[in-house]
């Protein structure tokens, strides 16, 4: 019998991709980015829905910390980068079918629209960091203008709040290489999530009482909402193709049930689910500040999770890795 050894390039090392390309920097980039967006989309809800009286924070305080958030992922995502001097690249064209392109372009458009809701009710939230700006003329004018058309400014913020949440989804949805990220309700989910948390800081900082309840109640909507996405996302990976099932195994019983199911439904969901529905019907209120830290905590683990098993599931199962063994025997018959 002849011996026959088939080599390809895969025997040369290092030339499958790595399956864990994204670590924590681009995670807390996500989750950053979806915290940014439920700032803005609340802060600028509050201001059109007249909310004033009832929530004071949200409707003069809140939008200052969006651009510090967005900030914060931004110099993650950027300590992620193979060539961070080549960063600008990304400025330099706009690809209409390239997710990273519009997440590039929406980022960007996002700062100055941030600083003009930041400047509609400076005056009134940071009135000490207000008489600075107003030193110069040209900031005085421009903190006139945005209160002038504070209205305005506060629904133009909205869909681009939208769809910088809704993007951080996006981003992973469409990587069809990816069976566990292919889902319609990645971007969603992503969206109501980053609101969740929002809506949970806003509790933390809040002072007034009607603000924390007002807050409480939106966020335990959202945690519902949440759940019905997560719901329909698993729904959707188990009636998919066999990759997508393995896919769905990783965290059914695979490496990352335990954030998945642990950290992330458990402490992230359920349990500020049960004490948010707890201090609303007034039966306990002494746990009232654990809920809205385990939502953030959850928040995170959402995107942690879901970016490694996401990268970790494949179509392909590649069995032939590099081997230095493989390589000896092909030297020792062909010399």
């Amino acid at each position: 019998m002849t011996e026959e050894l088939l080599v390809t390039a895969r025997s040369n090392e290092l030339i499958d991709p790595g399956l864990q390309i994204w670590t924590w920097e681009v995670a807390m980039y996500l989750f950053m980015g979806g915290l940014t967006a439920g700032v803005m989309i609340f802060a600028a809800l509050a201001i059109a829905r007249g909310k004033e009286d009832v929530a004071p924070f949200a409707t003069s305080r809140l939008a200052l910390l969006a651009p510090i958030f967005l900030s914060i992922g931004m110099t993650t995502l950027f300590l992620d980068l193979e060539h961070k001097m080549f960063v600008y690249r990304f400025y330099m064209a706009f690809k209409i079918a390239s997710p990273m392109s519009w997440g590039a372009w929406i980022l960007i458009i996002v700062y100055p629209i941030s600083v003009l809701q930041i400047f509609s009710t400076i005056r009134t939230g940071y009135p000490l960091l207000a008489s600075f700006v107003d030193k110069l003329t040209v900031g005085k004018h421009l903190i006139d203008w945005c209160e002038q058309y504070r209205m305005q400014i506060a629904l133009s913020v909205i869909p681009f709040a939208v769809a910088l949440g809704i993007y951080t989804g996006i981003l992973l949805s469409t990587f069809g290489a990816r069976p566990f990220w292919n889902s319609g309700a990645l971007g969603v989910l992503f969206l109501v999530s980053g609101m969740s948390t929002a809506a949970a800081l806003v509790v933390l900082i809040a002072r007034q009482r009607t603000e924390k309840d007002l807050f409480t109640r939106i966020d335990l909507v959202l945690i519902m909402a949440e759940i019905g996405l997560v719901i329909l996302m698993l729904i959707s990976l188990a009636m998919g193709s066999g990759q997508h099932i393995v896919a769905l195994q990783s965290v059914m019983g695979g490496p990352y049930t335990l954030e998945f199911w642990v950290f992330f439904v458990c402490i992230g969901l359920l349990i500020p689910l049960v004490l948010e529905t707890l201090e609303i019907s007034g039966v306990s209120k002494s746990l009232a500040i654990l809920a809205p830290v385990l939502v953030i905590i959850g928040g995170y683990a959402l995107r942690q999770v879901a970016m490694d098993a996401g990268q970790e599931s494949t179509w392909t199962q590649y069995d032939t890795q590099y081997s230095s063994e493989l390589l000896e025997r092909l030297h020792e018959k062909n010399p």
